[in-house]
């Protein structure tokens, strides 16, 4: 028996368990007999018994709660529900703890946005972007980013149809960006990169850096490529100091190798950070598509894309680039969802926002952050250099990012050789509240050891200032404590002598044995 659509109705317990009585607003029965697989799904649940007590009292002062005073549930689901301003505070308690974005030197993700856009966010965090046909102003917001970027990174020309609209998509980040590009040369036959050798089981070859030059040099590449070499790998702005690698000194050369021995090597360029950076101070650069090898270009827009972290993009030269059979059509939706990325659901929200950001900035307005941002690194450089104690660490044109190590064979003005190093440096600074990362170059010059600042839209000239000030009264203090470094430990306990040292001495009448 059928009700009408346009009345609602609620379902009300029956007598007989194997019958639901449906009433309508209009007080009208309707008894339907529950077949064996209706039962099996749903006769546990026609009369659910509410448990009010398990949410406990919603008068409760917040701090009043028996959650507050008792240990938080941690690795077992809990019993019991709470209320949500409990359970919402309980969870700030825990972030509280954590330290503040905004100083945190080693991050190249945003950390600030207009109020305007975090309402968007939050106005879009529910919208699953991959159902394009019950979202397409969203898809339509995703393809504008796409073809915006594809004319910053000067991709060849198209039509204006949607047919012939430059290839490219939105995913997480640059690392989903980067597997992609690399997924594509190679079903055409030409680090997120140790995921992607080890998910898709490539052989990754890494050309080891130096460490005046922490970068590949492109005379290292007919090294390393082969027959079998898909394509190359550049790094348009290096994690460890911000460097540009010359991408248009490696289309050369791999157009020379592909001349030379018949291949077919294209390149694939890693602008994570620099793809925002490079079109608004270096215009002149050739990174992208002006170069004719040049196969893909990504970027992560939660970087210098001013956006919130989960969103990248990636753009190929053309739809040649890409095979067929990377691109995945599923229809459960409801309509055709073709799916060109490594996952498939995913909120709107981080594209909506990036769109924001290009109709918010404009050009005008990237390249005056941008420019603003180099400014302040240089500034920030100066103020390290001014210390004494520090050398830069590569040069070139670059990211608004300092990379610094401390000066060897370094001596206090009383002229005691200092044994701290900059991991010492790292530990210091968080008593300042500053997050300034310590780490070692990769292979080939591991035992470097370096800092580095990354200057990101809300490090302000005056923050910088503070940072400065700060590292020097961190400096003063390490020049006047005596700190063991671990080399400094080994070489004291190397050599040690312990004939040099009483075995015992006496107080008194007793022999005690002393201790080293």
């Amino acid at each position: 028996m059928l009700a009408s659509t346009s009345q609602s109705f609620r379902i009300l317990p029956a007598h007989n368990p194997r019958q639901v009585c449906l009433q309508t607003h209009k007080s009208r029965r309707l008894s339907v007999k529950m077949s064996d697989k209706m039962q099996e799904r749903f006769g546990a649940f026609m009369d659910p018994q509410n448990d009010e007590s398990a949410y406990g009292s919603a008068e409760e002062p917040l701090f009043g709660s028996r959650y507050t005073s008792h240990d938080m549930p941690k690795y077992e689901f809990p019993k019991k529900s709470m209320q949500p301003a409990v359970a919402a505070q309980l969870v700030r308690n825990m972030h509280q703890l954590d330290a503040n974005p905004r100083l945190d030197m080693a991050s190249f993700v945003t950390t600030w946005m207009d109020p305007e856009a975090t309402a968007l966010i939050a106005e879009t965090q529910a919208v699953n972007i991959v159902d394009t046909s019950q979202y397409p102003q969203c898809t339509e917001m995703e393809q504008r980013c796409i073809q915006m970027l594809a004319g910053l990174w000067n991709a060849p020309e198209s039509g204006k149809t949607e047919g012939e609209q430059r290839l490219g998509t939105s995913t997480i980040g640059s690392s989903e960006a980067c597997m992609l590009a690399t997924e594509s040369a190679l079903h055409c036959s030409q680090v997120c990169w140790e995921k992607f050798n080890q998910y898709f089981e490539v052989e990754g070859r890494y050309v080891p850096v130096e460490v005046d030059y922490p970068v590949m040099s492109v005379d290292r590449i007919e090294e390393y490529a082969d027959e079998n070499t898909i394509g190359v790998i550049s790094m348009f702005g290096s994690t460890y100091n911000g460097q540009y690698e010359d991408v248009k000194a490696f289309n050369d050369k791999v157009a020379e190798l592909n001349k030379k021995n018949g291949w077919d090597m294209r390149i694939h360029v890693d602008a994570a950070s620099g793809g925002f950076v490079a079109p608004f101070v270096y215009p002149e650069l050739e990174f992208d598509f002006r170069l004719p090898l040049v196969n893909s270009v990504s970027a992560s827009g939660h970087k210098y894309g001013l956006v919130y972290p989960g969103v990248g993009w990636i753009i190929w030269r053309n739809r040649s680039c890409v095979d067929e059979s990377l691109i995945f059509h599923v229809n459960y939706l409801g309509t055709d969802q073709p799916s060109l990325n490594l996952n498939f659901s995913k909120n709107a929200n981080m594209i909506v926002a990036q769109y924001y950001q290009f109709l918010r900035l404009g050009f005008e307005g990237y390249k005056k952050i941008m420019t603003n941002l180099m400014e302040v690194s240089a500034h920030l450089a100066k103020g390290i250099l001014a210390t004494g104690h520090f050398d830069l660490i590569g040069g070139g044109k670059g990211l608004p990012v300092v990379a610094f190590a401390l000066k060897p064979h370094r001596k206090n003005k009383d002229g005691d050789e200092l044994s701290y190093d900059e991991f010492d440096i790292m530990d210091r600074m968080k008593e300042f509240h500053w997050q300034l990362p310590a780490y070692n170059l990769p292979k080939n010059a591991e035992k470097q050891k370096m800092l580095r600042c990354v200057v990101r839209e809300d490090l302000s000239y005056e923050m910088a200032t503070d940072l400065i000030n700060d590292m020097n009264k961190c400096i003063e203090w390490l020049d006047h404590h005596f700190i063991y470094s671990e080399e400094k430990v080994k070489s004291l306990r190397h050599n040690y002598r312990p004939k040099d040292h009483p075995k015992h001495h006496h107080i008194g009448n007793k022999k005690h044995q002393s201790v080293c």
